[in-house]
């Protein structure tokens, strides 16, 4: 069911391994994507909502008059919002906000020298626009995920879009409105897909040319590749989280691990998508006997069976055999899975040892499901590898540092000859001269 790319001995034998090269890996094409939503954002650009409209019929097909949601949906969402969703949504943002409260950080000055301070003050991000994806799931967690950090790191006006269904009058689905209702959240908007980033970059007005959004800031969440596209485009325009692809798990899991605990995780991430990528890194056939054998009975059993199929026989899933943990470890690090587990014995300090990762789930009782809803971590994570260089979403993602600097007479007059100095070796006398001018001779 699941492809095997056997390493062990290969290092003995004197191969120079190229581990980013070996293991399973999606291919998500952005810059071809690239060509199909330029013109989709173009269009935004120019004529605003009634290009929103005319995007939404055709890749969504769904005839929309407003691309605001009211707020009596928000309210008739939450009002009729299953009592246990609710309070499993409640307790999600409660843990979230205590995480991401710690995240939150204090203003600093520095005294450079007598009379002389450099202040590096955390200011938050004054407007973003939040992308929650539609299609195969509902995602009211991406939701939480998204506001409660923008609402901890202070920014005056969020925004969310979510893609408009066709079973709900044309509105995101209504699990998405009431948890955007349960957050505060106020201002939604029923687009989708690439214009929904274009609509946050530019703004949209009506026919009237009264303006019906704003133009945002920085735009965050994940979505489907032509998201991500339009995320690449519009990059400079507005600020962006990541691009963020179809999601990922590895397992590194030894002989003690439970095959049947393996298998279901590997499922779990498996029914987002069938691009999704499970991996599993072990140093034990026996496990990758057994866990094998659990993904037959489990894959046969579940829901979403042929979505979860074609995202384990795909390119992007595989076990890997390594010859020991050792190698296990270097193997996670280059593939730097958005979300890895760690199953094995003492499972903390081989988890010390991982520098490549979104987030690590440590332990048998640590499954990446819990991240994704209740353990208090974010769960918009970096993906393809982009671990190596990003991080997740947090707090800092809506933070600008901003340097203020304050110097008094004499402690720009103890500095002066360095700044003439440094400013005749770049050839730039004006600098210079800058300086000089404050002190007359």
């Amino acid at each position: 069911m699941i492809r095997r790319i056997d390493l062990r001995g290969r290092l003995a034998d004197g191969e120079e391994l190229d581990y980013r090269a070996l293991v399973p890996r999606a291919s998500a094409d952005v810059e071809s994507a690239l060509e199909a939503v330029r013109p989709i954002c173009a269009d935004v650009r120019h004529r605003g909502v009634e290009a929103l409209r005319e995007l939404t019929a055709r890749f969504d097909g769904v005839q929309i008059k407003d691309i605001r949601v009211p707020e009596s949906a928000l309210r008739d969402a939450l009002s009729e919002l299953d009592p246990a969703v609710r309070a499993a949504l409640e307790e999600s943002i409660a843990r979230a906000r205590t995480v991401h409260a710690d995240q939150r950080r204090s203003d600093v000055t520095t005294v450079v020298a007598p009379g002389g301070t450099v202040t590096e003050r955390w200011v938050p991000v004054q407007r973003v626009g939040l992308y929650v994806p539609g299609g195969l799931a509902v995602y009211p967690s991406s939701v939480v995920m998204n506001v409660v950090p923008a609402q901890v790191a202070g920014v005056e006006n969020i925004a969310v879009a979510s893609p408009p269904q066709k079973g709900f009058g044309g509105a995101p689905h209504p699990t998405i409105l009431a948890a955007c209702a349960l957050l505060g959240i106020t201002e939604v908007y029923a687009v989708g897909g690439a214009q929904a980033i274009a609509m946050f970059a530019y703004g949209a007005r009506d026919d009237a040319g009264a303006q019906v959004c704003s133009p945002v800031d920085l735009v965050t969440g994940p979505g489907n590749v032509y998201v991500a596209a339009a995320k690449r485009l519009l990059k400079g325009l507005i600020g962006i989280d990541a691009e963020a692809g179809p999601t990922e798990i590895a397992v590194l899991a030894d002989e003690s691990a439970n095959p049947a605990h393996v298998a279901a995780d590997l499922i779990s991430q498996a029914e987002h998508d069938p691009l999704a990528a499970s991996v599993l890194v072990t140093d034990s056939t026996e496990l990758a006997d057994a866990v094998d054998a659990e993904l037959k009975l489990q894959v046969a059993a579940t829901k979403h069976a042929d979505r979860v199929l074609s995202a384990l026989t795909g390119e992007q899933s595989g076990t890997v055999l390594v010859d020991d943990l050792a190698q296990g470890v270097a193997v996670a690090d280059a593939y730097a899975a958005e979300h890895l587990e760690i199953q094995t014995r003492d499972a903390p300090a081989v988890a010390a040892r991982i520098r490549n990762a979104g987030a690590v789930f440590v332990g048998p009782w640590s499954p990446v499901s819990l991240g994704d809803y209740a353990a208090g971590s974010n769960h918009v994570l970096p993906t393809g590898g982009c671990a190596r260089h990003s991080s997740g979403l947090s707090v800092q993602t809506f933070l600008r540092g901003i340097h203020v600097v304050e110097y008094g007479q004499e402690a720009l007059r103890a500095v002066a000859s360095h700044v003439e100095t440094l400013a005749d070796a770049e050839d730039l006398p004006a600098h210079g001269a800058a300086v000089r001018a404050r002190f007359p001779s």
